[in-house]
């Protein structure tokens, strides 16, 4: 866990509900075979950065000892890690720069398939819950065992959308904030322009939708606000894999550090959960955060302040 000025006592702890993965990607910077993955171990990676961190999810035997370590040395609870027989989920995908596509080669769900959350009694006093793009029913169930979290924050995609959509309107209507890709957000509104849209989402109970919006970005939209961020420019992608879940981890993060969710902390955090990801865009795998400093992340922060910051005049002229 990397240490900051703030007390352990002073942060809120986040509980994250999500897929444990071996992926196997290749892009046209390089190639990797079962290295460490999923939406779970994503964003707990990059919420440690920030916080106390307790995962929840499932993997099989021939999970690495090695990933769990790393896991414990970032400080990451894994109480909530079910070890379980038979083999771990895993992702094969390509990515084509050139075409700007991502393409999935393979999946095998093996032991997610039948994953059912079982929430740890230590963990159902934590102050925040991230439900990653598991089963909306799931994520329900998850809801109702932690009714006094502080903050609820819930992702999707594009298969829960189209296959449970009515579940998981009904997370939705249990959440703080929803944390969404540009796509998903007009399939799930059934409108293709992207602010109307997040509105429609609004309608279905959250106080802010979030909107992932890869190389150009995230906004912010809520019933009274917008705000959006450009994404840091980033030299070299080698892996775009898991960013979105960075992005979260650095998003919540964030509140959970500063114990703020009013709407200027909601822009703030916003801006970390990017300067998180791009360092996620740089490697393979975790391998871009897992040296990662608090220095790294507030430096990158403030990079971010000066790359929009252009008029210090308060009237428009």
């Amino acid at each position: 866990m990397i240490q900051n000025s703030e007390k352990d006592g002073d942060r809120l702890s986040i509980v994250v509900v999500g897929s444990i993965a071996l992926d196997s990607i290749e892009t046209p910077l390089g190639k990797v075979i079962d290295a460490l993955g999923g939406s779970a171990v994503y964003f707990a990676t990059a919420a440690s950065l920030y916080t106390d961190v307790k995962i929840i999810g499932v993997a099989g035997r021939d999970f690495p000892r090695e990933h769990i370590e790393f896991l414990l040395e970032r400080g990451i609870d894994v109480e909530g890690l079910e070890m379980v027989d038979g083999a771990t989920f895993r992702w094969v995908g390509r990515y084509d720069y050139d075409r700007d596509v991502t393409e999935t080669l393979d999946t095998k769900l093996n032991v997610f398939a039948d994953f059912h959350p079982k929430i740890p009694t230590s963990y159902r006093n934590a102050d925040i819950v991230f439900l990653a793009n598991i089963d909306p029913d799931l994520q329900c169930e998850v809801l109702e065992q932690v009714p006094d979290a502080k903050l609820k924050v819930v992702d999707t995609m594009n298969f829960w959308i189209e296959g449970k959509n009515r579940p998981l309107c009904n997370a939705l209507s249990k959440v703080d904030i929803a944390i969404m890709n540009e796509s998903e957000v007009r399939l799930l509104a059934r409108d293709g322009n992207i602010i109307t849209a997040a509105r429609k989402v609004l309608d279905l109970g959250p106080k802010s939708v979030i909107v992932k919006r890869g190389k150009y970005g995230a906004m912010m939209v809520s019933e009274d606000d917008y705000f959006s961020t450009s994404a840091y420019p980033i030299d070299i992608v080698k892996d775009p894999t898991g960013a979105g879940d960075s992005f979260a981890g650095g998003f919540v993060g964030y509140l959970a550090h500063t114990r703020d969710f009013t709407p200027l902390s909601v822009k703030r955090a916003m801006i970390h959960g990017t300067a998180v990801a791009s360092f996620t865009v740089s490697e393979f795998s975790i391998e871009g955060l897992r040296a990662r400093t608090w220095s790294d992340i507030i430096n990158r922060y403030r990079e971010l302040w000066r790359f929009s910051y252009f008029d210090d005049k308060e009237n428009i002229e």
